[in-house]
């Protein structure tokens, strides 16, 4: 086979991958650019499971479109902490952690935290199941919070987005 013949064989072989590398290119910034955002979702783990947790309430920040989902179950043993990883979308936001804790009489303690507690730009945070003698932990709630304004121009956080854990 002559020179020219395999440079003009290699040449339409890279011609043909260039196209079809081209080709590939352009279906996949179709389909991306028609795909709907997620939503955001949390990693919670605890006694060795992991589940995944969607939001419970996610609104835009200007409150519109705002979309309802449910409670998530996590089993968490008392003594095993519960563990909780953000996602990229929530590092770095104003949110508020509001864990639950049940007393064996039935009263229920809140222990809130927020991304002022703990260290800037935190990716994951832990539970305790049992932080004192006599609270079981029962669900937690991770808010992330937006400043409104009422008529009266005070203003005042709410929560834009919810993720709720059930775990007992």
């Amino acid at each position: 086979m002559s020179t020219n013949k395999v440079r003009t064989t290699l040449a339409l072989a890279l011609a043909g991958i260039l196209v079809l590398v081209v080709a590939t290119a352009g279906v996949v910034w179709l389909l991306a650019r028609d795909a709907e955002p997620q939503d955001p979702e949390l990693t919670a783990y605890a006694h060795g499971t992991t589940v995944t947790v969607p939001p419970f309430r996610y609104c835009t920040v200007k409150m519109q479109d705002c979309r309802q989902g449910e409670t998530v179950f996590l089993e968490v043993p008392a003594g095993d902490p519960l563990q909780i990883s953000l996602p990229d979308q929530i590092v770095g936001t104003p949110w508020e952690l509001l864990p639950l804790y049940a007393r064996p009489d039935g009263e229920v303690v809140e222990r809130p935290s927020s991304y002022r507690d703990h260290p800037e730009n935190a990716r994951a945070l832990t539970v305790p199941s049992r932080p004192e003698p006599g609270l079981e932990l029962i669900g937690v709630e991770l808010q992330v919070m937006i400043i409104a304004i009422d008529e009266t121009g005070n203003q005042f956080p709410i929560p834009h987005a919810v993720w709720s854990i059930k775990t007992a």
